[in-house]
This record gives structure tokens, sequence and C-alpha cells, in this order.
């Protein structure tokens, strides 16, 4: 199926999704819903704003965030060798945080060998690197590190956001990554968090016993083959135990597959969503977001993340609150 036709089916199940919900009053006492304290549990991945975030005083920027209704925060940009996130001490961002009235849940964090390898080993990802038994003992090491950092800010869910570029060719490959991730996520159970991977649209790519073309990470510039999805595989070799799932609604969709069949699927084994359009929430009409909450919430579950990409624009925090207005007017989002 070429991707338009599967955009242009997936717009259809969209048609009626917008509702309007929250309508309590301001602190302004007026109803201006980008303002509106809603009794709603939005959450930010702070990936979204970029550079914009520490523009200026991160204090009033992180207030900023909660004065649109948003209370839960899942972090990127922390840095295993200075051990900070985006420059500020963990410590300290956690309280400008709690000041706020902003809780910390979730953390995307690539271990630092996916792309060069550890202790000045370089080039170590493909079949040679990444894949090698020391470099899956490199990896489970540098979470230790990890982990304890992020336990300390008393958080949830420890997410890795990305899978090598290369080196995942054929199904042995991708069962060779999982057991990476499940050694990861043994170790991270141990310190009381839970270890999860959050989807791009290069897991939809198929691979077989014996293909062989070189992983670009992107469904649209790989080669087709028969076989079996990478995320499929994935779900069936890492052990529910240890490695959980954050479902990226965008890049699911821009695999060619859809949210709510993936909810359905696994529903046991995604926890968190990453609620993400083309540009602002609500805009596109290509991704029925009430049937995928709908969903996400009869699962069980609770924590969901607005994600905007794009984020050298200079725009990211007017987008953000265009976003977190249309989702505080859905009466289905909780």
């Amino acid at each position: 199926m070429k991707r338009r036709d599967f955009l242009k089916g997936a717009s259809m199940l969209s048609i009626g999704a917008l509702a309007t919900g929250c309508t309590r009053p301001t602190k302004e006492g007026t109803a201006n819903i980008t303002r509106a304290i809603c009794e709603k549990d939005m959450g930010l991945q702070i990936y979204t704003l970029g550079h914009e975030l520490y523009a200026g005083d991160l204090s009033a920027n992180l207030k900023r965030i909660a004065d649109l209704g948003i209370k839960n925060l899942e972090l990127a940009g922390y840095d295993p060798a200075d051990r900070k996130i985006g420059g500020i001490a963990r410590d300290e961002f956690k309280k400008m945080a709690e000041d706020a009235g902003l809780r910390i849940i979730s953390s995307h964090v690539n271990p630092p060998t996916i792309f060069s390898g550890a202790a000045g080993r370089e080039n170590r990802t493909g079949r040679d690197g990444y894949f090698s038994g020391e470099m899956k003992n490199d990896i489970v090491e540098s979470f230790k590190q990890i982990a304890d950092d992020h336990a300390d800010l008393g958080i949830e869910y420890l997410i890795q956001p990305m899978m090598p570029k290369e080196g995942i060719n054929n199904t042995n490959d991708v069962k060779t990554f999982c057991d990476t991730l499940n050694a990861t996520g043994e170790e991270i159970k141990k310190h009381g968090v839970t270890f999860g991977y959050h989807n791009h649209n290069m897991e939809f790519c198929k691979v077989n016993e014996n293909s062989s073309e070189r992983f670009m990470g992107d469904i649209l510039t790989r080669p087709y083959v028969e076989g079996e999805q990478i995320i499929d595989i994935m779900m069936r070799e890492t052990n529910p135990d240890f490695v959980k799932f954050e479902m990226d609604t965008y890049w699911t969709i821009m695999g060619q597959n859809d949210p709510v069949a993936m909810l359905t699927k696994y529903a046991d084994r995604i926890q968190l969503l990453h609620v993400k359009d083309f540009v602002v929430l609500g805009e596109s009409g290509a991704l029925n977001f009430q049937n995928i909450f709908n969903k996400f919430f009869e699962n069980g579950n609770q924590y969901y993340f607005i994600e905007i990409e794009d984020i050298d624009s200079g725009k990211q925090f007017e987008r953000l609150e265009k976003s977190a207005a249309w989702l505080a007017q859905q009466d289905y989002v909780k």
C-alpha cells in the first residue's frame, strides 16, 4: 500500500474526532482554553521544545508549560558524560519542575554505545560492534549509572528511543538486539525503574532470515522484502517482565500501521503513548485520536506525552500551546 493511500484511509477515520470538553474557567475567570486548568493528566516530552526550553529562565519556562494544563514531563537530553539534563544538574532540574507543579514521569536515554563504541572504541555499530557480546556488556554496564541517576529523580520509566540505524538486516540481528534490550531491562528493574522502548517508523520494516539489505533507518528508503515486521519480532523476543513499549502514534502511522490495532494486539506491552501529529495536534486529520485514546485508556494505561518534531523551528512553544489547547478540548482525553 502506498503511503498516501494509507494516510487517506486513516484520515477518513478521523471525521468527527473533534469535540468540546474542557470548559472550566481559567485563573483569570475567562474561557481561554489555552490556559484552562483541566482535569486531565496531560504530559509533555520536553524534546518538543528543543532550545526554547532553555532560552532565558528555565524555571519560568517550566511554569509556562504548567500553565498550559500540562502536569507530567518526559525528559530528553540527559547526558551520561556529565550526568546532567540539558546541562542542568539533575536535582536542580527536578526542583524547578516540582516548583512549577510538574512531575517527571519518564526519560528518554540512548545508551552511549548505540552509535559509537565505549571506552574510545569507534564505529562499533553493526555486526562487529553493537551486536557483539562485548558491546552488549558495555551497554548494560552504562545503564547502571543511567538507571541510578534516574531513580534519584523518582521516575517510573526509562525509555530507549532508538535502535541502531545500521546492522539490523535480518531476523537474527533483531533477536540479538532484543537480547541486549532484555539484559538492559533486567538491570534497570533492579533500580526500581521500568525499562521501555519507543518506536519510530523503522521498526515497521520487514526482515527475514536471509535478508541482507542495509538498514537505513526509514521504511521509505529500505528495499521491501517479504518477512516479518521488526516491531513484531521485538514484541515476541523481548521479555515482558523487563521490556515495555511506548508507542509513537505519528511514527506508527508513518510505518503504515494502525495505532489502534497495535494497542489491541499488544495491550499488555504498550504502556506509554506519544501523542504526535504532522505538526500541531489535530490539524492534519490523519490520526483518529479519539479511537487511539479510548483504546489506550481501556487497556488501563495513564501516561501520554505530547511531542512535536522540527525542534529548530523557533515556533515550538507556539505549537505546544495550540496542541495543548486542542487536547484539552477533547472530552475523551483524561
